[in-house]
């Protein structure tokens, strides 16, 4: 498969190499509550099952729809722990405040939540604001997730209090390190106005301008957060991941807004099941630290078993981006003192 972004209308089937040794080393879950965002397909969703198999309590945080209860069928025959839909939508604020209002009062009941797993992304979609007035591709990835996070640290906290320790865990990807460095006017009400549709073949245009400043936003909020809960000594720990080229739904929803004119590099995918690796490294993990980074070995970090790397280290995660990550999610999201 490959070619024309038109004929590719499902994921490239892809047998996984890692996986299994992978998921049957992980820890217990039980007594746990996990929380993740965007699980109908892909990643999330392997990741939702993964977690039920191994005892969690799972919370899937979706838009209501057919593909959300079928998802929600499909964990709960691995779910002893339980399982519980919250609708929420990425692309409204007031949904991600009923959402986050939810989560926590049904991980409260089990004395806080565990695991906050920020998985949900869309990619290279149009230049359309939401209803916020956000880019769509940056209040999804981002800004909506900052939200979340800033509502459900009391629940976090609870939980580390409670067990030793909580998480929060971002999922960026390879595109953070395209060229530009974060700029403030991606992340302001500015939705519609950030250069238009344009995609070329090797992932440059507009459209992929925006989605590297998402992801790039994705690894700079979770060092600016990691520094912030170091600062006041707390126990809940901010990490991130990043998939490589995972064979989803994903690349599917890109090609088919016009976002990819060529799909010939998913013959070079892993699949989604081996693409989950660094995800659920840096949520379960007990060796994964504060402010950790996983994301597939290698020189090109496409595909391959998740490995520890610094994010520190790389050219747009400096000290300016940090600060600026911070204080632009604040406006739009509201004040956040740690």
């Amino acid at each position: 498969m490959g070619g024309a972004a038109s004929s590719y209308s499902k994921p490239r089937e892809v047998a996984s190499k890692h996986f299994a040794s992978f998921a049957s080393a992980l820890p217990s879950l039980s007594g746990r509550v996990v929380a993740i965002t965007g699980c109908t397909s892909g990643t999330g969703l392997v990741t939702a099952r993964t977690c039920a198999r191994l005892g969690a309590h799972v919370l899937l945080l979706n838009r209501p729809s057919a593909r959300a209860q079928a998802a929600h069928a499909l964990v709960a025959e691995d779910a002893p722990g339980g399982v519980t839909s919250i609708d929420c939508d990425l692309q409204i604020f007031d949904s991600v405040r009923a959402a986050a209002a939810a989560v926590a009062q049904a991980a409260g009941e089990q004395g806080g939540l565990d695991v906050l797993c920020c998985n949900a992304g869309v990619m290279a979609l149009a230049d359309v604001p939401t209803t916020d007035g956000y880019d769509v591709q940056m209040q999804t990835n981002h800004l909506s997730h900052f939200l979340l996070t800033k509502e459900l640290m009391p629940a976090l906290e609870k939980a580390a209090a409670a067990r030793g320790e909580a998480r929060v865990v971002n999922h960026s990807s390879g595109a953070r390190k395209m060229p530009g460095a974060l700029a403030s006017k991606y992340l302001g009400r500015n939705g519609g106005q950030l250069g238009g549709d344009g995609a070329s073949m090797l992932f440059g245009g507009a459209r992929w301008a925006r989605y590297h400043q998402t992801k790039l936003a994705n690894a700079c909020f979770t060092l600016a957060l990691a520094d912030k809960l170091s600062a006041c000594g707390s126990p809940v720990k901010a990490l991130c991941a990043a998939p490589g080229l995972a064979s989803t739904n994903l690349q599917v929803t890109t090609a088919a807004s016009g976002g990819m004119a060529e799909t010939w590099i998913m013959r070079y995918a892993q699949s989604a099941e081996d693409g989950t690796m660094p995800l659920l490294s840096a949520m379960l993990l007990p060796q994964a630290k504060n402010g950790g980074f996983y994301e597939p070995e290698g020189m090109t970090a496409m595909a391959g078993k998740a490995v520890s790397k610094d994010l520190r280290r790389e050219r747009y995660c400096d000290a300016r981006a940090l600060q600026l990550i911070w204080a632009e999610s604040e406006k739009a999201c509201g004040q956040w003192q740690l």
